[in-house]
């Protein structure tokens, strides 16, 4: 009952309640969905061109390698890299009758990516801010990922609209951010720690990635030990990773020990008492 003393909304406030009250049961919604993930891990960085899809590939297939059930999520609307690093061709199949998509897979890995749905991959994606916001919903809504321990997020680097977007509707558990050994991309990974930060949000700690004689080695660790976050590890610059028919990981013994000890370490975060960044 309405009070007699309550003041009546205007046109714009009832359509902006409105517009709250939907996100909230669309963000319901997506949790139940998720409801059967274990863990929820976004990989994260700055600025592109420093192998954060790269990292989150090879993580994943490690993981799906350990008797883990994985998933892979390629929401870096831009430029959707994952399928190409995970060598899969297999669109996912769409249940018109249920509304959903049950994901492809390979090497033991489920996936789902805007790559899929390109008709073109040379060509540029160029969506709006509320284009990406209901893009990446519909992917979170329809799509089936069944029983997993992990599902992996590849988000868009930056700070913008997209990486806010799954930041606020993907009830992430916490996020790997990965740097490369140059000054830029250390500040840059900072930068987008300090947005994790101030959404309240954790961050599982850094990965350092082409490590080497060209761009050196230790911002990564020099970067987590400044804001007191954990260092998980470092991929050292391979030839290893130079294309082939599978992922790194599966080629190189070396690579695999690298990414083995990056997942154990971030076992051992995900499995800590929680505490504030």
């Amino acid at each position: 009952m309405t009070s007699p003393h309550q003041r009546k909304l205007s046109p714009q406030e009832e359509q902006r309640v409105k517009q709250l009250r939907e996100q909230f049961q669309r963000r319901r919604a997506i949790n139940e969905k998720l409801g059967r993930i274990k863990h929820k891990i976004g990989v994260y960085s700055g600025k592109g061109g420093v192998g954060k899809t790269t990292v989150a590939v090879n993580l994943a297939v490690l993981l799906a390698q350990e008797g883990e059930r994985v998933a892979l999520f390629d929401v870096d609307i831009d430029c959707p890299n994952a399928t190409n690093v995970l060598h899969l061709t297999e669109p996912p199949v769409h249940d018109e009758e249920q509304g959903i998509f049950i994901p492809s897979s390979r090497f033991g890995v489920k996936a789902i990516s805007m790559a899929f749905f390109q008709q073109n991959e040379e060509e540029a994606t160029i969506w709006r801010g509320p284009m990406i916001h209901n893009a990446i919903n519909q992917f979170l809504m329809m799509t089936e990922w069944g029983d997993l321990d992990y599902l992996l997020v590849d988000l868009p680097p930056g700070t913008s609209d997209a990486p806010l977007t799954v930041m606020q509707t993907l009830e992430l558990d916490g996020f790997v951010v990965v740097t490369t050994p140059q000054d830029l991309a250390r500040l840059d990974a900072k930068r987008s720690i300090n947005m994790i930060k101030r959404l309240n949000l954790k961050v599982f700690g850094v990965v350092e990635n082409f490590s080497g004689d060209i761009f050196g080695r230790g911002a990564g660790e020099d970067l987590a030990n400044e804001l007191d976050l954990p260092f998980l590890g470092r991929c050292e610059m391979r030839a290893d990773y130079r294309g082939g028919t599978l992922p790194a990981v599966l080629a190189s013994d070396v690579v695999a020990d690298e990414v083995h000890a990056i997942a154990q370490a971030l076992r051992q975060q995900i499995s800590a008492p929680a505490t504030s960044n």
